[in-house]
């Protein structure tokens, strides 16, 4: 007997069960349109083709932003991505710099020297969109009232451009979701500095603009990215049975796996493809609300610190400002078989 596309899918993720239901209880959801905001970067890869290989998600645009590389790697690997896996949207430059001036180095011990482990990168013959990043999310957002997600995961510097530019796309999103920050659960702190994680030390004045919006705005930080890991063997087999995509994860992450291990773990920090794996399935996630500040100056640069909704504080810098959500539990199994499903269905 042959199986069908969707029950080998539904039985290599786990769920083989789901194959028995009858079509009618299984109606596909809506489809979600995100704009993808990034800076490729190996996770950054991993989050895009998560997004990609899940039938319900209709990507719409992506934006380079600067952080594991400098932007003219970021966009250069956000072209060769969407070239290689087929993505076909616009693909937007966005500003290397912060918000204050400021031109981060590129960790290239973590992501390597083209930032994408440092695997051959043939020529890439897609063409940039001639807008700038702000002004393609701008574009996007009111072309899509209330319909796009935005996905950061670099420094946030071209939200944060947008909203100076066009305040009216606040009203207009349906959703931000970020990766960064740490709120101190699981004992999760700073990645570049005691203080800080990197997206937001990158560009700490965009990330306290953008939690300041009145836009409904979740954070995916460092307090559940550091609870799921995929080991070697995880990725060994998405290389034996996921094909090209499979294969190519397995490369990109040889360079990334060797700094994990060099803080004693047994594999990678799934960061930025939690941050897509929330918007597939926020189920998989814990939140809790309150106001979020990140600090703009002094050795707390780039801390993110949040003031839970309901605790009595005496008058202070987290006053009215909206209540945004970050994440503090996750189901790290479900997060590895979401992305299994999603790379395999792309093989």
């Amino acid at each position: 007997m042959r199986l069908s596309r969707r029950s080998l899918l539904a039985q290599s993720a786990g769920f083989a069960s789901l194959s028995l239901l009858p079509n009618m209880a299984r109606a596909a959801p809506a489809s979600r349109k995100v704009i993808f905001d990034t800076d490729p970067g190996i996770d950054d890869a991993m989050a895009l083709l998560l997004l990609h290989g899940t039938p319900n998600i209709e990507l719409v645009g992506i934006t380079t932003a600067a952080g594991n590389g400098l932007i003219d790697t970021t966009t250069r690997n956000a072209l060769y991505l969407a070239e290689r896996f087929r993505i076909d949207v616009p693909v937007s430059k966005g500003q290397g710099a912060s918000l204050d001036g400021v031109t981060s180095s590129p960790p290239v011990t973590i992501h390597g020297r083209n930032a994408l482990g440092d695997i051959p990168l043939s020529a890439v013959h897609k063409k940039l969109d001639p807008r700038p990043a702000h002004d393609l999310i701008i574009d996007l957002v009111r072309a899509n009232p209330h319909e796009i997600t935005l996905v950061a995961t670099g420094h946030m510097t071209n939200l944060a451009l947008a909203l100076r530019k066009a305040p009216d796309i606040a009203s207009l999103v349906k959703d931000v979701v970020l990766m960064g920050g740490a709120f101190g659960h699981h004992d999760a702190r700073g990645n570049v500095t005691p203080a800080a994680e990197a997206n937001f030390h990158g560009d700490p004045r965009a990330a306290d603009e953008i939690c300041a919006a009145r836009w409904p705005v979740t954070i995916v930080g460092l307090d559940v990215t550091t609870q799921t890991l995929m080991t070697d063997a995880y990725f060994e087999n998405l290389r034996q049975h996921g094909g090209q995509s499979g294969r190519f994860l397995w490369d990109i992450t040889r360079v990334y796996m060797m700094f994990h291990r060099g803080l004693g773990l047994d594999g990678i920090y799934v960061n930025d493809a939690s941050a897509a794996a929330y918007v597939i399935a926020p189920e998989l996630f814990k939140t809790q609300k309150g106001a979020v500040r990140v600090s703009t100056e002094g050795v707390t640069l780039g801390e993110s610190v949040q003031k839970a909704d309901g605790r009595v504080y005496p008058p202070g810098d987290w006053d009215n400002r909206p209540s945004v959500q970050i994440c503090t539990e996750v189901d790290a199994e479900g997060v590895r078989s979401l992305f299994r499903k999603a790379v395999f269905q792309m093989a």
